[in-house]
């Protein structure tokens, strides 16, 4: 991906992992949103709630050791190394190592999707979300 004139993709590992996770953070949310809006029109208190149920640090923790046994290796790096990140802030009512876990899987949909590497992205989301509606 270039956008005025900066080659994300060619530039994706030189992000800290904590500008990783920022990214995908959004990347995260704009997936969990479509998913849910893509099973039909509610209120938007509905999709809301639906989609913190899939955006929240406990539920993305989860998905880290799901993810885990799925990843290349550079990967799991990736995910390993948000998740090792000193971030200065922490979600409300949520464990620190929840969070921490959070983070990496974050910091992976970020470094993936400024790789431009949106099969993949689909890919890992969708075991996230099979599993997660599987527990």
């Amino acid at each position: 991906m270039v956008i005025n004139g900066f080659d994300f993709k060619a530039e994706a590992g030189e992000f800290s992992s904590l500008a990783l996770a920022y990214m995908g953070d959004c990347v995260f949310e704009i997936y969990a949103r479509s998913l849910v809006l893509s099973s039909g029109n509610r209120s938007v208190d509905k999709i809301n709630a639906e989609v913190r149920g899939l955006v929240n640090a406990h539920s993305q923790s989860e998905m880290y050791y799901r993810l885990e046994d799925v990843l290349t290796e550079e990967e799991y790096r990736v995910m390993k190394r948000g998740r090792n990140a000193n971030s200065h802030t922490m979600a409300k009512n949520q464990s620190a190592a929840d969070y921490r876990r959070a983070t990496g899987v974050e910091a992976l949909f970020g470094w993936l999707y400024l790789k431009g590497e949106t099969d993949r992205l689909t890919e890992l989301f969708k075991l996230c979300i099979k599993n997660e509606k599987d527990d």
